[in-house]
């Protein structure tokens, strides 16, 4: 449900976040780490996350949003599949992510408690 261009503007709506290439990927970056990765032709995000966090997202519907099936997947990483996303939780994810990544000053900014 949500679209490429919704997905990057939300993904970019954070401070001091900039979109890069990553491999045949575009990456967003708070700094110089990667907090998610966009496959636009598998309309598709990749988020880091922490393991709870994403044992929380996971147990929402595993079609639409998974740990990513490798060892990658043990640390955080996790799929989301944009079409069957409602935005909203797209927005959970990316803010829980960037909180992932973010040094901590920017990251009190979103916090969800």
């Amino acid at each position: 449900m949500v679209n490429i261009k919704t997905a990057r503007t939300l993904a970019l709506a954070f401070d001091e976040v900039i979109e890069a290439p990553h491999f045949e990927l575009t990456s967003f970056r708070v700094g110089k780490k990667v907090y998610a990765t966009m496959n636009e032709k598998e309309k598709r995000m990749t988020v880091r996350l922490s393991p709870i966090d994403q044992d929380v997202f996971c147990s929402f519907d595993k079609n639409v949003i998974h740990a990513v099936p490798n060892a990658w997947g043990k640390h955080g990483w996790t799929n989301v599949h944009l079409p069957l996303i409602r935005k909203e939780m797209l927005q959970d994810i990316l803010t829980v992510a960037y909180c992932t990544v973010a040094p901590k000053k920017l990251a009190e900014k979103y916090k969800i408690e």
